[in-house]
């Protein structure tokens, strides 16, 4: 397990599990908890023995969002100091969004503002049924900074401008009507279930996985016709790999196949 101040960080059995750790604080999401997070990300990124990601949090929260403090700092900072940090913190969060891994995140309790945006970065998300999530920024007369059109690309417009211009917090069963959660769950079930879902990726070829989701998430704004110029591109250096040649010899053999990765 590797040592940061803000994270727990663990791989086994090709999952890696990156573990928000500011339980007195309810996990609030500090500079220095995106800098240590985008250390991390380009280290499971260079890994090849990490298959898939669950992004977690300890204690009873997720995360309550941006922490106060950083908000605070943010006040009396002239305009070029303003935009320079929160772009750097932006990219903290838009490198793990871009990671060349399967996430899941595992949900309990609040899950508010820039925690909730976080989330959202990851493919999947699995909450407990007693999980609270919210958009609270506009009734902090500031408005989303972790990347809006992250919201609207799951939820559509509509959902999002309820969610960001009331500024309510809703729970599961709501989060799961706007799209924004793939699995809701028994709280005393959460880690198992997350576990579980984790679980299937280990037995995946990891670069077909990785090439699909990519193909996923950059070919629904493009036309059709590009879009599958698209998968033409990315599925040739697949026919030449380890993996795809298992594959086709266990269809054959009629038994599961064994991936490695290659």
């Amino acid at each position: 397990m590797n040592t940061y101040k803000n994270w727990l960080f663990e791989v086994e059995d090709r999952v890696a599990t990156i573990t928000l750790n500011r339980p007195k604080k309810r996990n609030a999401i500090s500079p220095e908890t995106l800098y240590e997070l985008r250390t991390i990300t380009q280290a499971i990124s260079s890994r090849d023995d990490i298959w898939v990601v669950v992004l977690a949090a300890t204690g009873d929260h997720f995360s309550v969002g941006v922490d106060v403090n950083t908000i605070g700092l943010m006040i009396g900072q002239d305009a070029e100091s303003y935009r320079h940090n929160l772009r750097e913190l932006q990219g903290c969060v838009d490198l793990f969004d871009a990671l060349n891994k399967p996430t899941i995140a595992q949900i309990q309790g609040y899950c508010l503002g820039g925690g909730l945006l976080l989330a959202l970065c990851c493919d999947f998300r699995i909450a407990a049924h007693d999980a609270i999530f919210g958009l609270p920024e506009v009734k902090r007369s500031i408005a989303v900074i972790m990347g809006t059109q992250r919201i609207t690309k799951i939820a559509g417009i509509p959902a999002t401008k309820e969610m960001v211009l009331l500024a309510e917090n809703f729970g599961a069963q709501q989060a799961q009507a706007y799209n924004l959660l793939h699995r809701v769950v028994d709280s005393a079930e959460l880690p198992t279930a997350t576990a579980q879902f984790a679980d299937k990726f280990r037995h995946l070829p990891p670069r077909a996985v990785h090439i699909a989701n990519r193909i996923i998430d950059e070919g629904h704004t493009l036309s059709l016709r590009t879009s599958q110029e698209l998968e033409i591109a990315l599925q040739q250096p697949l026919l030449d790999s380890a993996d795809f040649r298992e594959a086709i010899a266990s269809f054959f053999e009629k038994r599961p196949p064994i991936f490695t990765g290659e």
